[in-house]
């Protein structure tokens, strides 16, 4: 099942990718998650925190906990938004663009080696799928009754 199934395909590559992102990111202190919001916070006009959780596809518990690590690290640092005193908006230190720019050459050294190794044709085929994926699911035609089939 395991070479048959795209559930699993898609799992064991995101599994992968993971480890390998979490692994260069302990090279400096930090992990995947981290990265991953440095690089979803704009680094000149800060970024609403309400609107971080659903960039990055997080839960808020999980992303308080991101961002209480962060600001204790020293990369980030909160203030009151100007345009609605109910909100905060989350700002990079200059250690946090550091750090962004760290997981930004990440994510750039990864997708210039797959883009090296697998050709344009492929790489375009790929992500159409992936839309068609995410499509379906944001839909919720996969397991409706009209369109479900079971092998």
């Amino acid at each position: 099942m395991r070479e048959k199934t795209i559930d699993y395909a898609l799992r064991a590559t995101w599994m992968a990718v993971a480890k390998m992102y979490n692994e260069e990111a302990g090279k400096k202190g930090s992990t995947m998650a981290t990265g991953f919001a440095l690089l979803s916070i704009d680094p000149e006009s800060g970024t609403p925190s309400t609107s971080l959780g659903p960039k990055m596809g997080m839960e808020a518990t999980s992303l308080s906990r991101t961002l209480k690590t962060m600001e204790e690290k020293g990369l980030i640092f909160r203030k009151k938004n100007p345009q609605d005193g109910r909100g905060v908006l989350i700002y990079l230190t200059p250690f946090g663009i550091e750090m962004r720019n760290f997981s930004k050459e990440v994510v750039f050294t990864f997708d210039n080696m797959v883009r090296k190794h697998v050709p344009q044709e492929k790489l375009d085929i790929f992500l159409e799928v992936f839309q068609t994926i995410n499509d379906l699911i944001s839909s919720k035609k996969i397991y409706s009754k009209q369109e479900s089939i079971k092998p």
